[in-house]
């Protein structure tokens, strides 16, 4: 197994606000470069067959217009397909609703031997709901996520089952990593104090580090 701090320090973050049809939105930012060729990452990313092997199966009508759905996660329309470069979906759990509320844009370019990848995800969202967490709600999933695709990219074959993810240490710590660099994204973003800032590591950290022990 590959050091997944290693893997999480490859990833720069950005938190930022953007504008949607639904309302002001929130935008949290992920990029890094991945030695593979742009072709390889493209295919990754938009291959029904190759999905499954790193993040979720996904079924539907997968072209621009098309729906689709993750297999216990988000589904949401396709809105660009302009292989190998741009993916724009919307992302939305549970019914798509007639307004974008959730948008995923995937970027690739050449960088060096290898390829960079940039992914936004810009959301409406609810304001107790950024208040309690921050960035880190579905930061932390995208982070795993980059994860997920550079172990795959690298010959790693088959995504993390979900006992794994609650139970395994080097996941434990790598989510409990992750939590902490969008608390410092999160502050470099907003300039918030320190103990707002640990609050909201804290609520995600419990969220995806939960206790394995009730005593723990």
């Amino acid at each position: 197994m590959k050091d997944l701090i290693a893997e999480l320090e490859n990833v720069r973050r950005r938190v930022g606000r953007g504008t949607l049809p639904a309302g002001e939105a929130r935008v949290v930012s992920l990029s890094r470069t991945y030695p593979a060729a742009v072709d390889d990452v493209w295919d990754a990313v938009t291959n029904p067959e190759r999905l499954p092997r790193w993040f979720l199966p996904v079924t539907g009508d997968l072209r621009v217009g098309g729906t689709y759905q993750t297999e216990g996660n988000a589904g949401g329309e396709i809105r660009v397909c302009d292989a190998p470069r741009h993916l724009q979906l919307t992302w939305v759990m549970g019914p798509v609703g007639p307004e974008d509320s959730s948008i995923v844009d995937v970027r690739l370019e050449p960088d060096g031997d290898g390829t960079r990848l940039t992914l936004d995800h810009t959301a409406v969202t609810p304001p107790e709901m950024w208040d309690q967490f921050g960035p880190g709600a579905v930061g932390v999933g995208w982070d795993g996520a980059l994860l997920g695709l550079g172990l795959h990219l690298a010959g790693v074959e088959g995504a993390i089952d979900p006992e794994t993810l609650a139970t395994d240490p080097a996941v434990r710590a790598f989510n409990t990593a992750s939590s902490e660099s969008w608390g410092a994204a999160l502050a470099a973003a907003d300039g918030l104090d320190e103990g707002t800032v640990a609050a909201r590591v804290a609520a995600t950290t419990a969220f995806y580090v939960p206790p394995l022990d009730p005593q723990e």
